[in-house]
């Protein structure tokens, strides 16, 4: 492989000094119409390609944000990347998609990473729970919003969804179709997503003036279909039977279907199943899920607006902001079937 062509080879092809080229590359204007054209005809001749890192380090400011989510094999946060990278590509920036796999030690190498690279600003759904991953990083002083995450607005911005009222929208619609034996499925309870989804749950049964019991939890290891198939094993066990499942995403949820099918279950006659997150496959299972919708790709655009705005060139007018998104109930065939006990 041959070296990779540099300003100095441009400027000797062209017979012109260095300053010229970046001249003619930065500022066209400061350049002489004949000599513009002479450079540029040595530029596509040898093929340069300017470099960007150097141009950055240079200004000392990267034309990259990098986006750090959970789980990158999740549709919902495919959808959150697409609201980030259309905020970005409309600012003239990029966008730089990592996954932690909801592993704190990934997590924390990847905002190493971002650090030692100087990017813009971070967009992140963390998996530490401590939050201390996100405190170290804090001494770079980078720019960060969270997403599907709530900080409090003094120390940062945050856009996320009221999970505490998705939970709630999901068990209220289970008991309304007579349901009064649920189980919640969620991922490791450390993540505060999980729990605000239980504590909605929780509500809903006490504003119906059912007890706690009355909501069985089983804790998957991970939020993936693999996970919810396990769970789905483990909710087959339990006697007496409940008749209506609400997992805390809906990988989950397709997960304790395919269980379900397996053991020769039928979805909704002898079990309604509630996911979280509609994503697309939610709606071509086979049976089509009932799902909190929550708005992804808003979430993404938003988070992305939000550190734009503060690292742009109005940075010092910027106000941390705490944006909290509502979700929606999607009711489909997953929970509109026979009555319990019918």
């Amino acid at each position: 492989m041959g070296r990779m062509v540099g300003i100095k080879d441009v400027a000797r092809q062209a017979g012109v000094s260095v300053g010229t080229v970046s001249n003619v590359i930065n500022r066209p204007e400061m350049v002489a119409e004949a000599t513009r054209d002479r450079v540029q005809a040595a530029i596509e001749r040898l093929g340069y390609v300017r470099s960007e890192s150097a141009r950055q380090l240079r200004a000392g400011r990267s034309r990259i944000i990098s986006l750090l989510v959970l789980d990158m094999a999740n549709p919902f946060f495919v959808d959150v990347a697409s609201g980030a990278e259309r905020a970005a590509r409309d600012a003239g920036l990029g966008v730089m998609v990592c996954n932690s796999a909801q592993s704190p030690d990934e997590e924390a190498d990847y905002l190493g990473l971002f650090a030692e690279h100087r990017v813009r600003g971070v967009l992140v759904t963390p998996a530490d729970a401590t939050g201390g991953n996100l405190e170290n990083f804090r001494r770079h002083d980078i720019p960060f919003v969270l997403v599907d995450r709530e900080v409090p607005s003094a120390e940062g911005c945050s856009v996320s969804v009221d999970d505490i009222e998705g939970g709630a929208l999901a068990v209220r619609h289970l008991i309304a179709q007579g349901h009064r034996g649920l189980v919640y499925v969620s991922g490791p309870m450390q993540l505060p997503q999980c729990q605000d989804r239980r504590a909605g749950a929780l509500a809903a049964l006490a504003d119906e003036g059912l007890p706690p019991e009355a909501l069985l939890h089983i804790e998957a290891a991970r939020l993936d279909v693999a996970a919810g198939r396990d769970a789905g094993a483990r909710l087959l066990g339990i006697s007496p039977r409940p008749t209506a499942v609400f997992c805390a995403n809906d990988l989950l949820a397709l997960g304790v279907l395919q269980a379900l099918f397996a053991a020769g279950v039928s979805v909704p006659g002898e079990m309604a199943l509630v996911g979280y997150d509609d994503i697309e496959f939610a709606a071509a299972a086979a049976v089509p899920l009932t799902s909190v919708r929550q708005p992804a790709f808003r979430m993404g655009r938003t988070a992305a607006e939000l550190l734009i705005e503060e690292t742009g060139e109005d940075a010092d007018a910027h106000g941390h902001q705490r944006i909290v998104l509502q979700p929606e109930l999607v009711v489909r065939d997953s929970t509109l079937g026979a009555k319990p006990g019918a």
